[in-house]
């Protein structure tokens, strides 16, 4: 009995003890878990002097389940050089898939990659091509080890050997907001912010009202130096002006409108002591998504707009639906304005010509005048042709005879030859060969009323004329051009009359995987658009065309609204014609 009870008392002992030490590891896995979450991963640097960051825990074992991203920032002109102490441990694994470490040359995850690292090696060191570092160190669930320890310090930008040290930039900011407004790099001199030869960082604020969103859209753009962006660009951010919260960033020869997600737009405008000749104007609108309130104009491309941004003459809809139909209701608008006086000056003044008018007339028609009867025998033809070959200089003479003389020919089908050298053809009958035919039965033939042109692009290179402000979309051969309505140097077609005209577009990108937008502009506004974006074909053609009613005088050209054409253009063409005049 004494030793079944002892027996008893030694397993319940055993059984007390190893409960209390599976709490005891319990707790332990506890307290450890809640640690590893308080530790702080990763961090954005800009210590002027260079400094130390390294993998959570170090040197002893870095916990599973981690991702670290740590962000090193230079100042302008400055590179930045990583070194990996020698004391260096993380779980090898092919192609360092598992534990590693990733540095990128730039500010972001998808900046050029420069290394994946893992094993007992340390990293040689590393220097970056401009003024970020982007550090990723990534740890799974399964054998930890000691991790890295890692130091930066700054070096000056080969690049910038010849320009010497930045001097400490101007203080340069800029607050907006509103429904709309203009943001210009013009302001900097404006205000004195910084002097024409002073490098500027400049950074814009925009501010949209409570609910809206912003809508940016380039009005004019040039970089000094182009494709250089250590020199000079322009960065728009969404929110805030970290990095983190950059949306686009412009260099190059083409800048894109830009929509932001939030109501706080940021623009910055960077520019050494050389490029202080770039330049930007930028037109922000403030805009709320459908349904539209009461006092918002929609522009059918999920914006609604203030009501009193329509007919302003600036586009503030991504297409011009705000501006359309403007221009009667600007002349209703200018005549609503006239008061009782003006409108009084108006009518008297408009009454004395008028009499001015008859009393002339009445004092042509009983002055007596001559007329030479010219016989059929005696009438030359090539004189009568070539008296005839501005046909609508003579239409017009006609038209006016036709209002203060009132004569008969002797015979309905013989030539006429009226005192002050003016020779007409009478004729009773309508025209049905082009003619024209006025109030007397004056009938004139009006010339040829034929007008077409077709052009094309017979080289691939981009041309140094082309303007970055107007994005004109230039031809360098006239296949047909009948009238010389279409002027090959600007590639504008100008409209002879008033008629209907039908235009035509094929324009090709070559080996460009970015989405082009082209589109026909009407005395510049955009009619149509057409597009062309397959990233897996050499030459793809953004093709479109119209019918149109136009002024005489209007102005028809194409315009590149989107993307750029840097692999040139070739085989591209532009037609139109006259339908029928009006």
């Amino acid at each position: 009995m004494i030793y079944g009870r002892s027996l008893f008392h030694i397993i319940a002992s055993l059984i007390i003890f190893y409960s209390s030490g599976a709490t005891k590891k319990g707790t332990e896995k506890q307290i450890t878990s809640e640690t590893q979450k308080s530790v702080q991963c990763g961090t954005w640097t800009k210590h002027a002097e260079g400094g130390v960051f390294t993998s959570p825990n170090y040197p002893s074992k870095y916990p599973p389940d981690r991702e670290c991203v740590y962000i090193i920032e230079a100042a302008p002109r400055q590179c930045i050089e990583l070194y990996f102490d020698e004391k260096y441990s993380i779980e090898p694994s092919w192609e360092c898939k598992f534990d590693h470490i990733e540095v990128r040359d730039g500010p972001f995850g998808f900046s050029p990659i420069i290394g994946r690292f893992c094993g007992q090696q340390n990293p040689p060191v590393i220097k970056s091509s401009g003024r970020f570092l982007w550090i990723k160190f990534f740890a799974d669930g399964e054998l930890e080890s000691m991790g890295f320890s890692a130091r930066y310090n700054f070096t000056p930008d080969p690049d910038f050997k010849d320009l010497g040290v930045l001097k400490p930039l101007p203080a340069c900011e800029f607050e907006m907001g509103g429904p709309e407004g203009i943001v210009e790099s013009i302001q900097i001199l404006k205000e004195g912010k910084a002097s024409a030869s002073e490098a500027v960082d400049c950074k814009w604020y925009i501010r949209a009202p409570p609910r809206s969103k912003i809508y940016l859209r380039f009005l004019d753009y040039e970089m000094q130096n182009s494709n250089e962006c250590k020199r000079n660009f322009v960065a728009v951010y969404d929110g805030s002006s970290s990095v983190e919260d950059l949306k686009a960033k412009f260099c190059s020869t083409v800048a894109n409108d830009v929509m932001l997600r939030t109501g706080l737009g940021v623009i910055r405008m960077w520019a050494d002591e050389g490029s202080r000749n770039s330049r930007f104007q930028m037109l922000f609108t403030s805009f709320q998504e459908p349904p539209c309130e009461g006092n918002t104009f929609f522009c059918h491309s999920n914006m609604c707009i203030n009501n009193t941004l329509v007919c302003n003459g600036l586009q503030n809809c991504v297409y011009p639906w705000d501006e359309n139909h403007c221009k009667e209701k600007r002349k209703t608008s200018l005549l609503d304005q006239l008061t009782n006086t003006s409108g009084t000056v108006i009518g008297v003044t408009s009454c004395i010509v008028i009499i001015l008018i008859i009393i002339s007339v009445i004092v042509q028609i009983k002055q007596p005048r001559k007329k030479y009867v010219q016989r059929k025998s005696d009438f030359d033809q090539t004189v009568f042709q070539e008296m005839l070959s501005d046909g609508w200089l003579l239409f017009e003479v006609a038209t006016a005879l036709g209002s203060c003389l009132s004569m008969r020919a002797q015979n309905d089908t013989e030539p006429i030859v009226l005192e002050g050298k003016c020779l007409v053809v009478c004729d009773s009958s309508p025209s049905g060969d082009g003619a024209v035919t006025s109030s007397l039965g004056i009938s004139v033939r009006s010339g040829s009323a034929k007008v077409a042109f077709s052009a094309t692009r017979s080289t691939n290179h981009e041309p140094s004329e082309m303007s970055n402000r107007t994005m004109t979309i230039y031809f360098d051969q006239v296949l047909v051009n009948i009238g010389n309505h279409f002027d090959l140097a600007s590639s504008i077609f100008v409209a002879p009359r008033k008629g209907i005209y039908s235009f035509s577009f094929h324009v090709v990108k070559v080996y460009n995987r970015q989405t082009i937008q082209v589109s026909l502009m009407q005395n510049g506004y955009p009619v149509i658009s057409a597009f062309a974006g397959d990233q897996d074909v050499t030459r793809e053609a953004a093709s479109n065309g119209v019918l149109l009613l136009m002024e005489r005088e209007d102005k028809v050209h194409l315009k590149l609204e989107r993307g750029n054409l840097m692999g040139g253009w070739k085989y591209s063409t532009f037609s139109g014609f006259l339908v029928f005049p009006l």
